[in-house]
Protein backbone atom coordinates (compact mmCIF):
# COMPACT_ATOMS: atom_id res chain seq x y z
CA UNK A 1 0.00 0.00 0.00
CA UNK A 2 1.48 3.32 -1.06
CA UNK A 3 -0.58 5.86 0.93
CA UNK A 4 -2.71 5.72 4.06
CA UNK A 5 -5.27 8.51 4.14
CA UNK A 6 -6.07 8.78 7.83
CA UNK A 7 -9.16 10.50 9.18
CA UNK A 8 -9.88 10.98 12.88
CA UNK A 9 -13.53 11.86 13.35
CA UNK A 10 -15.92 12.82 16.11
CA UNK A 11 -19.62 13.44 15.45
CA UNK A 12 -19.07 14.51 11.85
CA UNK A 13 -21.64 12.25 10.23
CA UNK A 14 -23.32 15.33 8.77
CA UNK A 15 -20.28 16.32 6.68
CA UNK A 16 -17.79 13.45 6.28
CA UNK A 17 -19.43 12.17 3.08
CA UNK A 18 -17.84 15.06 1.19
CA UNK A 19 -14.41 13.64 2.00
CA UNK A 20 -15.54 10.13 1.06
CA UNK A 21 -16.74 11.28 -2.37
CA UNK A 22 -13.48 13.15 -2.97
CA UNK A 23 -11.56 9.93 -2.29
CA UNK A 24 -13.74 8.10 -4.79
CA UNK A 25 -12.75 10.69 -7.40
CA UNK A 26 -8.99 10.41 -6.90
CA UNK A 27 -6.87 9.94 -10.05
CA UNK A 28 -4.47 7.79 -8.00
CA UNK A 29 -5.89 4.72 -6.29
CA UNK A 30 -3.06 2.89 -4.48
CA UNK A 31 -4.25 4.00 -1.06
CA UNK A 32 -6.36 2.97 1.89
CA UNK A 33 -8.76 5.06 3.96
CA UNK A 34 -8.12 4.44 7.64
CA UNK A 35 -10.71 6.01 9.95
CA UNK A 36 -10.68 6.19 13.73
CA UNK A 37 -14.00 7.26 15.19
CA UNK A 38 -13.16 8.97 18.47
CA UNK A 39 -16.32 7.95 20.29
CA UNK A 40 -18.98 9.54 18.07
CA UNK A 41 -22.59 9.45 19.27
CA UNK A 42 -24.13 10.39 15.91
CA UNK A 43 -24.69 8.31 12.74
CA UNK A 44 -21.00 8.00 11.78
CA UNK A 45 -20.83 4.26 12.48
CA UNK A 46 -23.93 3.61 10.37
CA UNK A 47 -22.42 5.49 7.43
CA UNK A 48 -19.24 3.43 7.51
CA UNK A 49 -21.21 0.22 7.80
CA UNK A 50 -22.66 1.12 4.39
CA UNK A 51 -19.51 2.51 2.82
CA UNK A 52 -17.23 -0.40 3.71
CA UNK A 53 -19.34 -2.76 1.58
CA UNK A 54 -19.57 -0.43 -1.41
CA UNK A 55 -17.36 -1.14 -4.42
CA UNK A 56 -14.42 1.23 -4.18
CA UNK A 57 -10.93 1.11 -5.74
CA UNK A 58 -9.52 1.50 -2.22
CA UNK A 59 -10.13 -0.35 1.07
CA UNK A 60 -11.81 1.34 4.02
CA UNK A 61 -10.83 0.39 7.56
CA UNK A 62 -13.01 1.84 10.31
CA UNK A 63 -12.32 1.62 14.04
CA UNK A 64 -14.36 3.08 16.87
CA UNK A 65 -12.57 3.92 20.12
CA UNK A 66 -13.30 5.66 23.40
CA UNK A 67 -13.01 9.44 23.09
CA UNK A 68 -9.42 10.43 23.77
CA UNK A 69 -8.56 13.22 21.36
CA UNK A 70 -7.01 13.54 17.93
CA UNK A 71 -3.43 12.94 19.07
CA UNK A 72 -4.29 9.55 20.60
CA UNK A 73 -6.11 8.62 17.39
CA UNK A 74 -3.00 9.50 15.36
CA UNK A 75 -0.79 7.42 17.67
CA UNK A 76 -3.06 4.41 17.19
CA UNK A 77 -3.40 4.98 13.45
CA UNK A 78 0.35 5.05 12.79
CA UNK A 79 0.53 1.52 14.23
CA UNK A 80 -2.41 0.35 12.12
CA UNK A 81 -1.42 2.05 8.85
CA UNK A 82 -0.38 -0.12 5.92
CA UNK A 83 0.70 2.70 3.61
CA UNK A 84 4.28 3.91 3.16
CA UNK A 85 3.01 7.48 3.39
CA UNK A 86 0.63 8.80 6.06
CA UNK A 87 -1.73 11.65 5.17
CA UNK A 88 -3.99 13.11 7.87
CA UNK A 89 -7.19 14.49 6.35
CA UNK A 90 -9.75 15.81 8.79
CA UNK A 91 -13.38 14.75 8.56
CA UNK A 92 -14.67 18.22 7.68
CA UNK A 93 -12.22 18.66 4.79
CA UNK A 94 -11.69 17.01 1.40
CA UNK A 95 -9.07 16.53 -1.32
CA UNK A 96 -8.61 17.81 -4.84
CA UNK A 97 -9.01 15.10 -7.49
CA UNK A 98 -5.28 14.89 -8.17
CA UNK A 99 -4.13 15.30 -4.55
CA UNK A 100 -2.79 11.77 -4.05
CA UNK A 101 -1.30 11.66 -7.54
CA UNK A 102 0.63 14.85 -6.80
CA UNK A 103 1.82 13.49 -3.46
CA UNK A 104 3.02 10.26 -5.03
CA UNK A 105 4.85 12.10 -7.84
CA UNK A 106 6.63 14.55 -5.57
CA UNK A 107 7.69 11.86 -3.12
CA UNK A 108 8.85 9.47 -5.86
CA UNK A 109 11.18 12.13 -7.28
CA UNK A 110 12.91 12.89 -3.99
CA UNK A 111 16.64 12.30 -3.90
CA UNK A 112 18.38 11.42 -0.62
CA UNK A 113 15.04 10.34 0.87
CA UNK A 114 16.68 9.52 4.19
CA UNK A 115 16.92 13.29 4.81
CA UNK A 116 13.16 13.78 4.53
CA UNK A 117 10.20 12.95 6.76
CA UNK A 118 7.69 13.71 4.00
CA UNK A 119 6.23 16.10 1.45
CA UNK A 120 3.56 18.78 1.63
CA UNK A 121 1.20 20.66 -0.64
CA UNK A 122 -0.93 23.66 0.28
CA UNK A 123 -4.30 23.87 1.95
CA UNK A 124 -6.89 26.22 0.53
CA UNK A 125 -10.54 27.16 0.66
CA UNK A 126 -10.69 26.36 -3.05
CA UNK A 127 -8.44 24.77 -5.67
CA UNK A 128 -6.94 28.01 -6.97
CA UNK A 129 -6.30 29.39 -3.51
CA UNK A 130 -4.15 28.62 -0.50
CA UNK A 131 -4.02 29.49 3.18
CA UNK A 132 -1.26 31.64 4.62
CA UNK A 133 1.75 32.52 2.50
CA UNK A 134 4.15 30.58 0.33
CA UNK A 135 7.40 30.88 -1.61
CA UNK A 136 8.01 31.53 -5.29
CA UNK A 137 8.73 28.57 -7.53
CA UNK A 138 7.66 24.93 -7.58
CA UNK A 139 9.13 23.65 -4.33
CA UNK A 140 11.41 24.25 -1.35
CA UNK A 141 13.17 21.69 0.85
CA UNK A 142 13.12 22.84 4.47
CA UNK A 143 12.33 21.65 7.98
CA UNK A 144 9.17 22.69 9.81
CA UNK A 145 11.33 24.93 11.99
CA UNK A 146 12.47 26.82 8.87
CA UNK A 147 9.00 27.68 7.62
CA UNK A 148 9.17 31.37 8.50
CA UNK A 149 12.54 31.66 6.77
CA UNK A 150 10.98 30.47 3.51
CA UNK A 151 7.68 32.35 3.94
CA UNK A 152 5.70 29.14 4.49
CA UNK A 153 2.92 30.20 6.85
CA UNK A 154 -0.57 28.95 7.61
CA UNK A 155 -1.84 25.37 7.69
CA UNK A 156 -0.32 23.08 5.06
CA UNK A 157 -1.07 19.53 3.89
CA UNK A 158 1.84 17.51 5.25
CA UNK A 159 2.25 13.84 4.32
CA UNK A 160 4.78 11.85 6.35
CA UNK A 161 6.67 8.59 5.97
CA UNK A 162 4.77 6.17 8.18
CA UNK A 163 7.89 4.41 9.47
CA UNK A 164 9.32 7.74 10.65
CA UNK A 165 6.08 8.96 12.20
CA UNK A 166 5.85 5.76 14.25
CA UNK A 167 9.04 6.83 16.03
CA UNK A 168 7.55 10.18 17.01
CA UNK A 169 4.48 9.47 19.10
CA UNK A 170 2.44 12.26 20.63
CA UNK A 171 2.76 12.64 24.39
CA UNK A 172 -0.41 11.56 26.16
CA UNK A 173 -1.27 13.28 29.43
CA UNK A 174 -3.87 11.63 31.66
CA UNK A 175 -7.12 13.56 31.74
CA UNK A 176 -6.26 15.69 28.71
CA UNK A 177 -7.57 15.25 25.17
CA UNK A 178 -5.42 17.65 23.17
CA UNK A 179 -1.84 18.41 22.30
CA UNK A 180 -0.89 20.40 19.23
CA UNK A 181 0.46 18.47 16.26
CA UNK A 182 3.35 20.94 16.11
CA UNK A 183 4.97 19.11 19.03
CA UNK A 184 5.70 16.16 16.74
CA UNK A 185 6.21 17.98 13.43
CA UNK A 186 8.79 20.28 15.04
CA UNK A 187 10.49 17.46 16.91
CA UNK A 188 11.18 15.76 13.59
CA UNK A 189 12.47 19.08 12.27
CA UNK A 190 14.72 19.51 15.31
CA UNK A 191 16.21 16.12 14.51
CA UNK A 192 17.03 17.40 11.01
CA UNK A 193 14.24 15.91 8.90
CA UNK A 194 13.18 18.05 5.95
CA UNK A 195 9.90 18.28 4.08
CA UNK A 196 9.57 18.97 0.39
CA UNK A 197 7.00 21.79 0.27
CA UNK A 198 5.43 21.98 -3.19
CA UNK A 199 3.33 24.84 -4.46
CA UNK A 200 0.06 23.16 -5.31
CA UNK A 201 -3.19 23.07 -3.36
CA UNK A 202 -4.17 19.49 -2.57
CA UNK A 203 -6.39 19.92 0.46
CA UNK A 204 -9.63 21.92 0.67
CA UNK A 205 -10.74 23.07 4.10
CA UNK A 206 -13.07 25.38 5.91
CA UNK A 207 -12.85 25.98 9.64
CA UNK A 208 -16.15 24.95 11.20
CA UNK A 209 -17.54 26.50 14.36
CA UNK A 210 -17.06 23.20 16.23
CA UNK A 211 -13.55 22.61 14.90
CA UNK A 212 -10.22 22.68 16.73
CA UNK A 213 -8.91 25.82 15.02
CA UNK A 214 -11.97 27.92 15.82
CA UNK A 215 -11.79 26.97 19.50
CA UNK A 216 -8.02 26.80 19.98
CA UNK A 217 -7.68 29.00 23.07
CA UNK A 218 -10.37 27.09 24.97
CA UNK A 219 -8.81 23.77 23.93
CA UNK A 220 -5.34 24.87 25.08
CA UNK A 221 -6.85 25.90 28.43
CA UNK A 222 -8.41 22.47 28.97
CA UNK A 223 -5.07 20.71 28.34
CA UNK A 224 -2.60 22.70 30.45
CA UNK A 225 0.05 19.97 30.72
CA UNK A 226 0.11 19.37 26.97
CA UNK A 227 0.16 23.11 26.33
CA UNK A 228 3.07 23.57 28.76
CA UNK A 229 4.94 20.79 26.98
CA UNK A 230 4.47 22.66 23.69
CA UNK A 231 5.56 26.03 25.14
CA UNK A 232 8.73 24.53 26.67
CA UNK A 233 9.51 22.80 23.38
CA UNK A 234 9.11 26.07 21.47
CA UNK A 235 11.54 27.81 23.82
CA UNK A 236 14.08 25.02 23.37
CA UNK A 237 13.80 24.53 19.61
CA UNK A 238 13.82 28.24 18.78
CA UNK A 239 16.63 28.90 21.28
CA UNK A 240 14.77 31.78 22.90
CA UNK A 241 16.64 34.45 24.84
CA UNK A 242 15.35 35.78 28.19
CA UNK A 243 12.90 38.15 26.50
CA UNK A 244 11.56 35.34 24.31
CA UNK A 245 11.15 32.95 27.21
CA UNK A 246 9.25 35.49 29.27
CA UNK A 247 6.99 36.21 26.32
CA UNK A 248 6.19 32.49 25.99
CA UNK A 249 5.53 32.18 29.74
CA UNK A 250 3.01 35.02 29.53
CA UNK A 251 1.42 33.45 26.45
CA UNK A 252 1.01 30.17 28.31
CA UNK A 253 -0.66 31.84 31.27
CA UNK A 254 -2.95 33.75 28.94
CA UNK A 255 -4.03 30.39 27.48
CA UNK A 256 -4.66 28.58 30.78
CA UNK A 257 -5.58 31.26 33.35
CA UNK A 258 -9.31 30.52 33.03
CA UNK A 259 -8.72 26.95 34.28
CA UNK A 260 -5.47 27.11 36.26
CA UNK A 261 -4.05 29.02 39.23
CA UNK A 262 -0.77 30.87 38.73
CA UNK A 263 1.22 28.55 41.00
CA UNK A 264 0.11 25.44 39.12
CA UNK A 265 0.84 27.12 35.78
CA UNK A 266 4.38 27.88 36.96
CA UNK A 267 4.78 24.27 38.08
CA UNK A 268 3.79 22.93 34.64
CA UNK A 269 6.27 25.34 33.02
CA UNK A 270 8.95 24.20 35.51
CA UNK A 271 9.68 27.77 36.64
CA UNK A 272 9.26 29.72 39.85
CA UNK A 273 5.94 31.57 40.34
CA UNK A 274 7.84 34.85 40.64
CA UNK A 275 9.22 34.33 37.13
CA UNK A 276 5.73 33.89 35.73
CA UNK A 277 4.49 36.97 37.64
CA UNK A 278 7.40 38.97 36.23
CA UNK A 279 6.62 37.87 32.67
CA UNK A 280 2.96 38.92 33.06
CA UNK A 281 4.01 42.26 34.56
CA UNK A 282 6.43 43.01 31.70
CA UNK A 283 3.83 42.33 29.02
CA UNK A 284 1.27 44.55 30.80
CA UNK A 285 3.86 47.36 31.04
CA UNK A 286 4.62 47.01 27.35
CA UNK A 287 0.94 47.30 26.46
CA UNK A 288 0.56 50.40 28.62
CA UNK A 289 3.59 52.05 27.04
CA UNK A 290 2.24 51.37 23.55
CA UNK A 291 -1.05 53.18 24.25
Amino acid sequence: MRITVFTPTYNRGYIIEKLYRSLQEQTYTDFEWLVIDDGSSDNTEELFRLWTVEKNPFPIRYYKVENGGKHRAINKATDLAEGELFFIVDSDDYLTKDALENIENWERNLENKELFCGVSGNRGRQVNDFLGTTFEGEYVDATSLERTKYNITGDKAEVFYTNILRKYKFCEFEGEKFITEATVWEKMAHDGYKIRWFNKTTYICDYLEDGLTKNMKEIFAKSPKGTAYYIKQQIKFYKCNVKGRLSYYNLYYDFVKSNLKLGQAAKYLEIQPVTLIFSIFLVKCKKIMMK
